[in-house]
């Protein structure tokens, strides 16, 4: 509930800001389709058409169907709510009179997913009903402001997400000491399933993949489910995996190395491959700032991994993260057809993303970090704890 009062404060904050007079979120059966702002509306998901008005003075109206106006009116969020029995139009209708503002935000964009809640269907039926009273094309998108919404985390979001960290770190640190040759990828998928699982953890995204386990040379590399691969002495083993913990992710990846007999440290083209990782991580970080672009950051890290002599890693840096692993409109990533204008999209104060490069050591596998930094107005910090060292198994 808190984090409700939270991010509808945010919200009337970011209208000031923006000198945006309105923003209208407009759903029906939000369980089937929801938009991605609804939680941080409403505890639970709506049935019948409601509507959330915001305006520049946080004195926000809720518009709801009977059964829901309890629900909402205990997140203490709301300045007036409304429950209707026979329709909605009537209230919404006279609210925005009462607001009467020159122009509505609505979720809809077509560049990003997390600010494209609206339907197509709940559009053409909003317009209909505002051409009722003349405001039919007052309707404008709310990008913007959704995008900010969901980039600058709350306290209370950061809060969270460090939770999500601290656990998914612990979960590493059982992986490390269960790591033995001849284990398979699959024996270490099932033992992080079993302690997530007891921790009462979900997956911070699909269970086939998360977490994704890579050993030695010649793997899928990214994003495939673990296999009967057995692990080998003279591997890389790396995992990518995350928990969520009240609905808020954690995004990690950490990177062992498996002793072939009698060595007591890895050999020098694996740790140096591990060190390059950990500087173009340390160089993305410090040039990770408000007002800077993601290509600008990106390119850090890539020309820190190409100077060393290995070749740039085929995917951007970093993404956001929030309620989903991958969570927002800004990118650290270069100028590639299929990031779009993402890369150019300013950094801001309280955003969080991931720094994760890759190289390869050729005959022993992938190394790769991936780690979790918030902007702050001074940089970056990390949010996780940095992995600075190889971890050693075997």
């Amino acid at each position: 509930m808190s984090l409700i009062r939270e991010k509808i404060a945010q919200a009337a904050a970011l209208l000031r800001e923006f000198d945006f007079p309105c923003w209208l979120t407009f759903v029906r059966e939000t369980g089937i389709l929801p938009d991605p702002v609804m939680p941080f509306l409403a505890p639970g998901h709506l049935t019948w058409h409601s509507a959330f008005l915001v305006p520049p003075s946080g004195r926000a109206v809720a518009i709801v169907g009977l059964y829901d106006k309890k629900a909402i009116e205990e997140t203490g969020a709301y300045a007036r709510v409304e429950g209707y029995v026979e329709g909605y139009k009537a209230p919404l209708l006279a609210a925005l009179r009462e607001l009467d503002p020159p122009a509505i935000g609505i979720n809809y964009s077509e560049d990003s997913e997390v600010c494209d809640g609206l339907t197509h269907g709940m559009y053409l039926t909003l317009r209909r009903l505002l051409a009722e009273i003349g405001y039919e094309d007052r309707l404008v998108s709310s990008e913007r402001l959704v995008a900010a919404l969901r980039a600058r985390k709350t306290p209370g979001e950061l809060g969270r997400i460090r939770r999500a960290i601290r656990e998914t770190e612990t979960i590493f640190d059982e992986v490390g000491r269960f790591l033995a040759p001849g284990r398979t990828e699959q024996d270490v998928a099932e033992l992080v399933t079993r302690l997530r699982t007891v921790r009462g953890l979900a997956p911070a995204w699909e269970e086939g993949t998360c977490p994704a386990v890579f050993t030695g040379p010649d793997t899928a590399g990214a994003h495939y489910g673990p296999t009967a691969r057995a692990i080998a002495r003279g591997h890389i083993v790396n995992m990518d995996f995350g928990v969520k913990f009240e609905n808020y992710c954690a995004d990690l990846q950490r990177t062992f190395y498996v002793r072939r007999e009698g060595e007591t440290e890895a050999p020098e083209a694996v740790a140096r491959g591990f060190r390059t990782i950990v500087r173009a991580i340390e160089a993305a970080r410090r040039a990770l700032r408000p007002g800077a672009l993601g290509r600008d950051v990106d390119r850090v890290a890539r020309e820190t991994v190409t100077a060393a002599g290995y070749d740039e890693f085929p995917h951007a840096l970093g993404h956001q993260v929030g309620r989903f692993a991958h969570d927002g409109t800004a990118l650290l990533g270069p100028m590639w057809e299929k990031y779009g204008r993402r890369p150019l999209v300013p950094i801001e104060g309280g955003m969080v993303f991931t720094l994760e490069p890759r190289l390869t050591v050729e005959g022993h596998g992938v190394v790769t970090i991936e780690e979790m930094v918030v902007v702050t107005p001074e940089g970056a910090e990390f949010l996780s704890t940095p992995q600075t060292e190889l971890r050693l198994a075997g």
